[in-house]
């Protein structure tokens, strides 16, 4: 048989669509078929490949540590290197540019986004000794069932539930929804910028309203950048750009550069609550891998180092000015997080399979069918995105 026919045999299958594109090698924003035909990645595998794939540097860290050692030990147990200068390095991002906050400095790794998500509910609600949660509508934080009793959409909850109690969902950048925000309230979990709502970004003044209600209410300010962050939106995080600091913050996919990583980020007084009544209070085998660590490291570095950030604007703003058809009504970013849109899915769709007919991937939102999804590793060129752009246009 095939390896497309035991993949759809014995792989087991998301729908009854996937793309099943056989890809047997990658490298920076392009991946090749088993006939050698070459595909731009304008989605960076959603989200991860934020320094393209198997960049050079990433890859070496790979192999420095495979020689090194493996998985030793369950999470929390024993001091690998890895682990404490990933930690450092990302405490460093961390550091607070508004007044009178207490700094996050402890990192809790995790296996995955969804994971980080598990792992952050449980400690507001253990901090605060409260059970209510709110998140927003069109709103994904995972699929686990913790994660998804957050979700904003009841397409995706009705056929499992019963789901967690007590979650209640608000408008994303809505001012007088802020008011659902109580005493009650354990946590908030919401995304700077609305990803697979279709790239929304709400105002300031949204930001720091919400700021003040959590503050008000003692409710622990928890902002998802799984999508959003490590460089994707032209700061390292994009709560940045929006004059706020959180209480928990949650990065995975584009931290990993391509290994599977994630991890939720607090100050010490309330990651602290897991180390007794009960100890072991959240516990993981696989999570801070030391291998997904050192690739998370480097892919780290090679974000600082070769001042990708600086460039995400200019590149963003080619797309924007290049992506101009009478079927295209709207181009909406923040930074190199992109969503064009089109009048509806029946409209979209046959333009994406012609895109990747002809070498672009590209692909669609969760909860916004009719905007097409452009992520493109950071590391991407004017010379390939003015290429990109002429693909979606013909295929337009």
């Amino acid at each position: 048989m095939t390896h497309r026919e035991l993949f759809l045999k014995n792989v087991a299958q998301t729908s009854d669509f996937p793309l099943a594109l056989e890809i047997e090698k990658a490298e920076g924003v392009y991946m090749f078929g088993k006939d050698g035909k070459q595909y731009m990645d304008l989605i960076s595998g959603i989200g991860v490949s934020n320094v393209g794939h198997r960049h050079p540097k990433v890859v070496e860290a790979i192999k420095n540590q495979v020689d090194k050692y493996l998985h030793l030990m369950v999470y929390g147990e024993y001091v690998q290197s890895p682990q404490v200068e990933l930690a450092e390095a990302l405490v460093k991002t961390l550091i607070p540019k508004v007044e009178n906050v207490v700094p996050l400095d402890n990192v809790y790794f995790t296996n995955s986004g969804t994971e980080a998500v598990e792992g952050a509910m449980k400690l507001a609600k253990r901090y605060t000794g409260r059970q209510e949660i709110i998140s927003c509508f069109n709103a994904y934080h995972g699929a686990t069932q913790g994660a998804l009793s957050l979700s904003g959409s009841e397409n995706f909850k009705r056929n499992f539930r019963p789901l967690l109690p007590e979650i209640r969902n608000i408008r994303h950048g809505v001012m007088e929804d802020l008011g659902f925000i109580t005493e009650k309230t354990a946590a908030i979990i919401i995304e700077i910028v609305g990803g697979e709502a279709g790239v929304r970004i709400p105002d300031k003044e949204y930001f720091w309203a919400l700021r003040k209600r959590c503050d008000e209410t003692k409710t622990l300010l928890i902002l998802d950048e799984i999508q959003s962050g490590f460089g994707r939106t032209g700061t390292f995080w994009a709560f940045e750009q929006f004059g706020i600091y959180p209480d928990v913050l949650l990065c995975a996919k584009g931290m990993g550069g391509g290994m599977p990583i994630g991890a939720f980020i607090a100050n010490h007084e309330v990651m602290g609550v897991f180390k007794n009544n009960p100890i072991l209070g959240h516990i993981t085998t696989f999570g801070g891998h030391p291998v997904s660590a050192a690739s998370s490291l480097a892919t780290l570095k090679v974000i600082l180092e070769e001042n990708l950030l600086a460039q995400v604007k200019a590149k963003a703003d080619l797309f924007k000015s290049l992506l101009i058809h009478e079927k295209i009504k709207e181009v909406r970013s923040q930074g190199l997080m992109m969503a064009v849109e089109f009048e509806d899915f029946d409209t979209l769709k046959p333009i994406i399979d012609r895109a990747i007919e002809k070498g672009v991937v590209t692909d669609w939102f969760l909860f916004c069918d009719n905007s097409m999804r452009i992520a493109p590793p950071l590391i991407i060129t004017e010379e390939e995105i003015r290429k990109a752009c002429k693909v979606i246009l013909e295929s337009v």
